[in-house]
């Protein structure tokens, strides 16, 4: 399984990347794309909307279910990946790179603090499989 380890994750198997520009692009894993299936509609939140940690932005729906997405830090909706909306099949074909779902700008930086690096998520995911 993939796990890039320059990315942060959060126990609800979302990606956290922290970009140059202090902007951060939100996505969901590897794993929880598997865990899914394929991938057929992508539900995301409006650029400008406030996300709490923990709040639910929107929400991926696949063959078997749908399933919420869960801020894994607190900011502001920058843009969203509207490519995902003609193409949600992304998620299951690039999730680290394509498929980023949110990016936010004015984070909390002491959310960061909540979230896993590679190695403690692996072995989240190594419970879980």
């Amino acid at each position: 399984m993939n796990v890039p380890k320059d990315l942060l994750y959060s126990k609800d198997h979302e990606w956290v990347k922290k970009e140059a520009d202090g902007k951060v692009r939100v996505g969901i894993t590897e794993f929880a794309q598997k865990e899914l299936g394929d991938i057929v509609f992508v539900e995301l939140p409006e650029s400008g909307e406030q996300l709490n940690a923990g709040d639910s932005f929107g929400s991926v729906e696949s063959v078997k279910t749908v399933s919420e997405l869960y801020a894994p830090v607190s900011g502001q909706v920058a843009e969203t990946n509207d490519s995902l909306e003609d193409s949600p099949e992304l998620v299951n074909e690039s999730p680290y790179e394509k498929a980023w779902m949110v990016e936010l700008e004015s984070v909390e930086r002491a959310d960061f603090d909540q979230l896993l690096d590679a190695e403690a998520y692996e072995k989240l995911i190594g419970e879980d499989a």
